[in-house]
């Protein structure tokens, strides 16, 4: 049984209309790479009070690199995101913990894949 289905083929709206990202590449000071890492895990709590942000991931990849990838199914929604308490609290400290402010790319999701669960 296949358990994918191509975009094109979803029902549900946040599904079918997931179209933008975000993608946030963080360097952190050596010195504070597990008070990001925290400050990124404990970020998921402020992230489930936006309902316009779909999906939302805190990576960690590399020694003291990190990123974070997340979606959204129009502007408005990822202008919030943007503006909102994740961004407020990483760049509040983004002198204290970071090599550099992060660098945010603006992307666009070509194709996607989601579990049956998720339609």
């Amino acid at each position: 049984m296949d358990t994918t289905a191509p975009i094109a083929e979803l029902d549900t709206p946040s599904a079918q209309a997931v179209q933008l990202g975000l993608y946030v590449e963080i360097d952190a000071r050596s010195d504070k790479v597990d008070e990001v890492a925290h400050l990124l895990k404990s970020a998921q709590a402020l992230v489930e009070a936006e309902p316009g942000t779909i999906n939302w991931f805190a990576l960690r990849i590399g020694d003291t690199r990190f990123a974070i990838f997340d979606t959204f199914n129009n502007e408005s929604d990822r202008e919030a995101h943007l503006n909102g308490e994740v961004a407020k609290a990483l760049m509040g400290k983004a002198s204290e913990l970071l090599v550099g402010m992060p660098h945010i790319h603006k992307c666009e999701v070509l194709a996607a894949k989601y579990p049956m669960s998720a339609i």
